[in-house]
């Protein structure tokens, strides 16, 4: 439920009612929806119009990188999706859709690019403790569950002081 000028949780395209999330949870579980991705779109608390309630201007999109994969295995989780099918959906099919052959999974000749991740814990959404550089959220105060110990990335861990990213590039099929 969405109260009345919460514009945390405006985002493009819009959230919809629970009969429609659940028509995209069918759509996955039947394989005409490929993976789960999101586009994060963080920005400050004054964008978000926070406290102003003015839809039409409030910036249209949600930071949760940090919390995508907790937030999908929760509903992944009541729903007795496998927490494979989620790594599926997370990992492997963005990374074949975007042409990253060496990502996606982990299996000799790929970038080990993986998290330790505790799928039977639960924490509750304090956006004092997000790493985002504006951790405006709508799920402030929510209890999800699974919880990312650490990444690692390219087989280091990725502690968050030094950046480590680079650019990549498509691969044709």
């Amino acid at each position: 439920m969405i109260g009345d000028g919460a514009t945390a949780f405006k985002c493009s395209p819009p959230i919809r009612e629970a009969a429609n999330r659940e028509l995209l949870w069918d759509g996955l579980g039947a394989g005409l929806l490929d993976f789960i991705a999101s586009d994060h779109s963080p920005c400050t608390a004054a964008m978000k119009e926070l406290g102003g309630g003015d839809f039409g201007v409030a910036w249209g999109g949600i930071s949760s990188l940090q919390l995508g994969l907790p937030i999908v295995w929760t509903e992944a989780q009541r729903r007795g999706v496998p927490l494979s099918q989620v790594a599926d959906w997370m990992a492997r099919a963005p990374a074949e859709f975007a042409g990253l052959p060496e990502k996606g999974r982990i299996a000799p000749g790929f970038d080990a690019d993986f998290c330790i991740f505790a799928p039977d814990e639960s924490f509750v959404v304090d956006p004092k403790r997000l790493h985002h550089r504006h951790p405006v959220t709508p799920y402030a105060g929510r209890n999800l569950r699974g919880v990312v110990r650490s990444t690692i990335l390219r087989g280091e861990v990725a502690d968050g002081r030094q950046p480590r990213g680079q650019l990549l590039a498509r691969h044709s099929a």
